[in-house]
């Protein structure tokens, strides 16, 4: 109940201090929503959209190493909830591959600042920031991203 507690309070910051710095119409909720615990946690265990606002989303991920990410318009706040991994962030994409008109992927990132992220860990992740789940000793993480959308 207390880490239940800890992520609410986590999730109520993430929202209340990235919203000043959005765009007028991004990033702000546009109605209370409310989802209770059991609801969260059938979303954690599958992966998927826990709150889609306009400019917001805050989705349940699980996910495996994977490829490098890069948004024009995506700010992310990820907390972490199970497992551990090393995240890389910034640097220069190898390989990198336009796949939309706001997001391009890579194989790599060389140059990057390295985080080994654990249960508990929170790290934010400013929009046109390339970063890469690039090992997951545990095979899977868990974590919730607070997706914040700006102009």
């Amino acid at each position: 109940m207390k880490s239940l507690m800890m992520l609410a309070t986590l999730l109520t910051m993430a929202v209340f201090l990235t919203a000043a710095a959005a765009p007028i119409g991004g990033g702000v909720p546009a109605a209370v929503h409310y989802i209770g615990h059991d609801k969260v946690s059938a979303v954690m265990a599958k992966g998927g959209a826990i709150v889609t606002d306009p400019g917001l989303i805050v989705l349940a991920n699980r996910r495996e190493a994977g490829q490098v990410e890069y948004h024009e318009h995506t700010n992310h706040i990820f907390i972490m909830v199970e497992g551990e991994a090393t995240l890389v962030t910034g640097g220069t994409m190898v390989g990198a591959k336009r796949t939309s008109a706001d997001q391009m992927v890579a194989t790599s990132i060389e140059g990057g600042e390295t985080y080994h992220l654990s249960k508990g860990d929170v790290i934010t992740i400013p929009a046109k920031t390339p970063h890469w789940w690039k090992e997951i000793p545990t095979k899977t993480v868990a974590y919730y991203a607070v997706n914040i959308e700006s102009q």
